[in-house]
């Protein structure tokens, strides 16, 4: 369960980063109250995440989630493009990150 909510966690910082972004370009209130909903969210389902998983797991797992969903989500909403220096240093987080979830094995 904890890996469970790890994983809504980091979706749910992608949503407030994409949220900031977005505001960044025209606020809206809706927008805004989506948007801190979100961080509230995500932090809870950090925290309750940490419960089992240690810090040094779930923080950086949690940061990789958020990052590799920026990368998309600026691709994909706000049609940055992605050069090939942008794709490995993606790659190098998700091998990262796969380097430290085995840990918990």
């Amino acid at each position: 369960m904890a890996w469970v909510l790890l994983a809504i966690a980091g979706v749910l910082e992608v949503a407030w980063a994409t949220g900031l972004k977005a505001m960044a370009l025209r606020f809206n209130l809706f927008l805004a109250f989506f948007t801190a909903l979100s961080m509230i969210l995500s932090l809870a389902a950090l925290t309750g995440a940490m419960a089992r998983i240690p810090l040094g797991i779930a923080y950086p797992v949690w940061t990789a989630i958020g990052s590799l969903g920026a990368v998309a989500m600026s691709a994909v909403v706000f049609g940055q493009g992605l050069s090939l220096q942008a794709l490995l240093g993606v790659l190098f987080i998700v091998a990262g990150t796969l380097l430290l979830g085995l840990e918990t094995v």
